[in-house]
């Protein structure tokens, strides 16, 4: 009878657990095959560490060490200094999964679902049947707990096995000791450059890696100021499903529709809340509890109908142009890199979420020339390893004409072949990964086209800088040929007339017919004294911090023209440093560049144009970036045409 197949089909119906689920379908998780789950289990032990550290204020000292006791086993131990967890919260944060702070918050991290961590104690119970072990300490004057945990995947709850008080000597902080089934023979290769790009995006942490045969590598931290903290922020209109706003108005306090609009929502002041319920044709003072769906669908097709500001940014943490700069030139020093480009492009908006595109290209030195160009993709300062393919960032870049830049590329689409690494960081409130295992970017519109202007803006930087140099080493070959060989005419045939050397500046200006710029940076180490400085806008107290390093640049100016030559000189620095003496006294400056008014410059006559930068770090500005005003830039080596702020 159909009535009691369904009876019986009924009985076999049963709730499955979010950690059941996940034990069968690990794959989604990044635990695929056993180089993958190697990889991602110290992802994620290392992601958390990093979070409890900057979520405290701490400056993170980590220590990951890999044992190999058997072929197809690893066991995996990752410390850090932490604030510690509470003896109550270790079964919840490492064996629970779906269960985290971050879920519902709107800022920048790093991980919300709060799956990572307990999925790595899952896999390895799973593959290994061994239980994780956790040691944590809150507190100098606290002794440290340390536990054995496993998972009952039924009820996706942490078991403790067992547990004892032990002295820790380390005023606080978490490790996570736990085996699962890997590859270390292919993944210990993936480790080692996982961590390496984890230290370019995150400067300020130190990681010590321990392989298995002992061999200890240090990834010293290149900042010592924390990033700035990401403030959680409300939804933005952009943002929110229709369903999501239903649920919303059901859960304010708020009585009046206006009220619900302006608080519950990011950038909603009251023109726009008035312009929202205009466009609904709604009256402000309705309760938002007592509306129907289709009122709450007139609220929703407004906000796509009225514009409204993107979102504040203080939710984002960007890394930073010099420090991006700062950690390429520290994990890249062995390939000798003959520049570094970056650049970051102003905060924007998908679907309500802000994010920022920060990238960077390293290039030259002992990069090879005929193959493709390495990326380094990196979302919310977490490396992305796999699926290159299939990311965002990928698509950007190869969408980009890099022959136009001096790269090769056969076909005028795909990634560009060249001596060059090219890194992507994006930094947003919600990254939208193609899955749970966090490995690509997806294809959204907004992303993409920020990645592309980027790209172009450094591309530039890149032929500027190839084109400059080239043309500089043949006025140079000119030059160098022009004061050795007719100086040795002008002397002989002055002997065979006997008559005076001649003057040659006419004769070398009429040559040359440049104007000749050069500048050298040097860096001079600060103990213990404040530097005095005196323009920088960003700097009202006139003093930079004591100790450090002061960059000492000198721009040197040759006529070689025939005629005298005035025009503006500008120099760009870094942003966050600080101005100290400048000569001649600039006739602006602001917080990223000074301009010079040059007076008249006789022919082959000499200016050197000095400043001093403090703030920084050495290594942080090698080179100026120079650019000339009122006067034709053909005729100038050494600098481009200023194109206005």
């Amino acid at each position: 009878m159909p009535e009691a197949i369904a009876y019986e089909l009924a009985k076999k119906q049963k709730e499955i657990s979010v950690a059941e689920f996940f034990e069968r379908n690990k794959h989604i998780l990044g635990f695929g095959n056993p180089t993958r789950a190697l990889i991602t289990s110290v992802k994620e032990a290392v992601d958390n560490g990093l979070d409890a550290c900057e979520e405290s204020g701490i400056l993170p000292d980590l220590y990951v060490e890999i044992q190999n006791p058997h072929e197809e086993e690893c066991i995996i131990i990752v410390e850090d200094n932490g604030p510690g967890i509470i003896k109550q919260q270790i079964p919840h944060v490492f064996a629970r999964l779906l269960y985290g702070s971050r879920f519902h918050a709107v800022r920048q991290s790093r991980g919300q679902q709060g799956i990572g961590i307990s999925a790595v104690v899952l896999y390895g119970q799973l593959t290994t049947g061994k239980h994780a072990k956790i040691t944590s300490k809150i507190a100098n004057d606290h002794p440290a707990v340390a536990v054995e945990l496993a998972i009952d995947t039924n009820k996706n709850r942490g078991e403790i096995q067992h547990q004892q008080i032990i002295h820790w000597d380390k005023p606080s902080g978490t490790r996570i000791e736990v085996s699962i089934k890997a590859d270390y023979k292919r993944g210990k290769r993936f480790v080692y450059e996982y961590l390496q790009s984890t230290s370019i995006v995150n400067p300020h942490a130190r990681i010590v890696f321990k392989e298995a045969d002992g061999t200890e590598h240090t990834f010293e931290r290149t900042a010592d100021a924390l990033p700035k903290k990401s403030e959680e922020i409300k939804p933005h209109p952009y943002g929110i499903e229709l369903g999501t706003l239903i649920k919303m108005a059901k859960q304010t306090n708020a009585r009046k529709l206006a009220s619900f609009l302006k608080n519950e929502f990011s950038s909603m002041g009251d023109r726009t809340v008035n312009a929202v319920c205009e466009m609904a044709q709604l009256d402000r003072n309705t309760n938002p509890q007592q509306m129907s769906r289709d009122q709450f669908f007139a609220v929703h097709q407004a906000f796509k109908k009225v514009k409204i500001m993107a979102p504040p940014t203080e939710c984002l943490s960007p890394i930073g142009e010099t420090l991006i700069r700062r950690s390429l030139k520290s994990e890249t020093q062995e390939i000798s890199p003959e520049f570094i480009f970056t650049a970051s492009r102003p905060a924007s908006v998908f679907s309500g979420n802000p994010f920022v595109v920060e990238v960077g290209i390293v290039y030259g030195g002992n990069l090879p020339k005929d193959k493709p160009v390495r990326i380094l993709r990196f979302a919310n300062r977490i490396p992305l390893l796999y699926q290159q393919g299939d990311c965002a960032v990928t698509t950007a870049i190869a969408s980009i004409d890099w022959r136009r830049y001096g790269f090769d590329q056969p076909s005028g689409t795909g990634v560009p072949v060249g001596p060059a690494i090219f890194l992507t960081h994006v930094a947003s409130t919600q990254i939208p990964y193609t899955s749970e295992s966090k490995e690509a970017i997806a294809d959204v519109e907004e992303i993409e086209n920020e990645i592309r202007l980027a790209f172009r803006e450094v591309a530039r930087k890149v032929q500027t800088h190839i084109n400059k140099k080239v043309r500089r080493v043949k006025t140079r070959e000119k030059f160098d040929l022009i004061t050795k060989i007719l100086p040795e005419i002008a002397k002989k045939s002055a002997h065979m007339l006997n008559k005076p050397v001649p003057s040659l500046e006419k004769v070398i200006t009429r040559i040359m017919d440049v104007v000749w710029i050069e500048d050298v940076v040097e860096y001079e180490k600060v103990r213990g004294r404040p530097v005095q400085t005196k323009l920088n806008v960003s700097n009202p107290t006139g003093q930079a911090e004591s100790g450090g390093w002061i960059a000492k640049s000198t721009i040197m100016v040759v006529n070689y023209k025939s005629k005298p030559q005035k025009f503006n000189l500008y120099a760009l620095y870094p942003k966050g440093a600080v101005v100290g003496e400048v000569h001649p006294k600039p006739t602006k400056v602001t917080d990223s560049y000074l301009k010079w008014s040059l007076e008249s410059i006789e022919p082959t006559k000499k200016i050197d144009v000095t400043y001093e930068l403090a703030g920084i770090n050495k290594g942080d500005f090698d080179e100026n970036d120079l650019y000339v005003q009122n006067i034709n830039p053909s005729f100038v080596i050494g600098a481009d045409k200023w194109e206005g702020d």
